[in-house]
């Protein structure tokens, strides 16, 4: 049971886009990921997401509407909903979500990552 210090936690993150485990509770993770530019329209079949804005303004797409996010606000996205996150800068999220959750969802392509690092 040690804390958390999300900033140093974050120095360590070197690269957009992938998401790296911070702890882990109940079947979940806390994954922290850096993002820039955009990801992938993609969907959870199973699962539900939270992204929760540390640092920087991100913002989620949808197929019918666009959602912006700025620090200390989050989002939860219901499975089987399509979306494309995009970062026109550097933003640092928080993700909650199931073990089992792949990050590109029902795609597969340059961005799949199947085991993830810790920090």
């Amino acid at each position: 049971m040690d804390k958390i210090n999300l900033t140093e936690k974050f120095s360590q993150i070197h690269e957009y886009w992938k998401p790296h485990i911070a702890g882990e509770l109940n079947g979940q993770q806390v994954k922290l990921t850096k993002l820039k530019g955009e990801f992938v329209w993609h969907h959870h079949e199973n699962e539900d997401e939270m992204f929760l804005v540390v640092k920087g303004r991100f913002r989620i797409e949808f197929r019918d509407k666009i959602v912006h996010l700025a620090p200390g606000e989050f989002i939860v996205v219901p499975r089987r909903v399509e979306h494309k996150p995009v970062a026109d800068e550097e933003c640092w999220i928080v993700l909650f979500e199931p073990a089992s959750t792949l990050n590109t969802g029902n795609v597969e392509n340059e961005f799949t990552l199947r085991e993830l690092e810790k920090v």
